[in-house]
């Protein structure tokens, strides 16, 4: 097995979801976190992902021997061959974990870091050997959503990147890669670009949030969970594909671009977020939707896999 000792640092929502898919694949994880109630956050953190794990094929998931856990970071990564970072995003916090970890690493060990946001760059000033970190940032929960975006640059290793996607395909994961630093990667970025224009055609009084993301759920985002905008507009140009769409719809798209809103959060633009998904969630509580969630994207993961085996792609 590849890698069969990690260590997790940081075990808040991602680190913790992270966690369980290392163990529920048969590797011996090692969990930090200065949290007095870590080990009961994660016994239930397994037991809450056990179904979603089995039903995607990891026969040890539910199997809570597999995993350790320790408030001492240094005692983490000792025979760690791979270490999943997920401290907060805070470069001084970060640096400081490095530097409690660096003397303890065996030399072969790669360390994948989780931010969101901070850069490859930024996290390697934290090492005196920078060589052996990448930047592994996946997509909430990550035992679920298979999104890992990677990233080397001139101080990493030869092959460490390599190796570190070598790893992470062993766990299903499907990886992409930044070929320069930008402040908060590639899906981050267009994440950020759809919810602005969401804020903003709710500011302006165009539609409620409810409808909003109605608009995305029943359109755009079931399309966009099968292939990507620049692929479903080469579709969408027929037998002339991306140049046929493009010299079709390019002007109007070139007009809504010109037209995007630019809100601003607000302590006003909060509020009527607040106050717009209270009434679209109609009761609903924040951990029946995330149920909901992981449910819906199971289900999305599970028929996609068996029709690419009927299709044979």
């Amino acid at each position: 097995m590849m890698f069969s000792n990690v260590a997790v640092l940081g075990a808040g929502t991602i680190g913790m979801s992270w966690a369980v898919l290392f163990a529920a694949s048969g590797r011996k994880v090692a969990v930090f976190d200065p949290a007095p109630d870590l080990r009961a956050r994660g016994l239930a953190a397994v037991q809450e992902a056990s179904k979603t794990l089995r039903t995607l094929g990891w026969e040890h998931a539910g199997n809570a021997a597999n995993i350790r856990f320790t408030d001492d970071p240094a005692e983490a990564v000792q025979g760690a061959d791979f270490i999943q970072e997920n401290a907060p995003e805070n470069l001084d916090v970060k640096h400081e974990l490095y530097a409690k970890i660096e003397p303890h690493l065996i030399c072969e060990a790669i360390i994948g870091s989780s931010t969101s946001g901070l850069t490859l760059t930024e996290m390697q000033q934290g090492f005196s050997n920078p060589g052996r970190i990448v930047l592994a940032h996946p997509f909430n929960p990550p035992h679920l959503v298979p999104l890992v975006e990677l990233m080397e640059n001139t101080n990493t290793d030869p092959g460490v990147l390599d190796i570190a996607q070598s790893f992470y395909e062993t766990l299903g994961k499907d990886c992409v890669r930044l070929k320069k630093e930008i402040p908060g990667h590639i899906a981050n970025r267009l994440q950020a670009a759809i919810w602005r224009e969401t804020i903003h055609l709710a500011i302006e009084g165009v539609a409620s949030i409810q409808d909003i993301d109605k608009a995305v759920v029943s359109g755009p985002g079931l399309r966009w969970a099968v292939l990507g905008p620049n692929t479903l507009f080469h579709l969408g140009g027929g037998a002339g594909g991306i140049r046929h769409f493009c010299e079709h719809l390019g002007a109007p798209f070139q007009y809504w671009w010109n037209d995007l809103g630019e809100p601003d959060l607000t302590s006003d633009v909060l509020l009527e977020l607040e106050e717009g998904l209270l009434q679209a969630s109609k009761g609903t509580t924040l951990e029946s939707l995330s149920r909901y969630r992981d449910a819906a994207i199971l289900k999305v993961l599970t028929g996609l896999g068996q029709l690419e085996e009927e299709l044979g792609v």
